[in-house]
């Protein structure tokens, strides 16, 4: 699997969640509404949810294995980065 284009739809600079982004996979997939989350250990991505009727959230999509996931969140992250840092000039 290889992340072939990650899009940074919103960067919110307040708050947990920093960004939401759309992420393309192989150049055929695209998972939208992934965030980029400030957690006790850093940064970290979330994948998109929706909360069920007892009130739990579960997620829409997501990686099956670690590889996957970190292949993913590298990617998201770096992006991520990149955007901000590109910002501050």
């Amino acid at each position: 699997m290889q992340v072939t284009d990650v899009r940074i739809r919103k960067i919110l600079p307040d708050g947990k969640m920093k960004a939401i982004v759309s992420v393309t996979l192989n150049d055929m997939f695209v998972v939208h509404n992934v965030k980029v989350v400030e957690g006790q250990n850093g940064l970290f991505v979330a994948m998109p949810s929706s909360k069920t009727p007892s009130g739990e959230y579960r997620d829409i999509a997501h990686p099956i294995n670690s590889e996957a996931r970190e292949i993913i969140q590298s990617a998201v992250l770096e992006a991520f980065n990149s955007a901000v840092n590109s910002q501050a000039i």
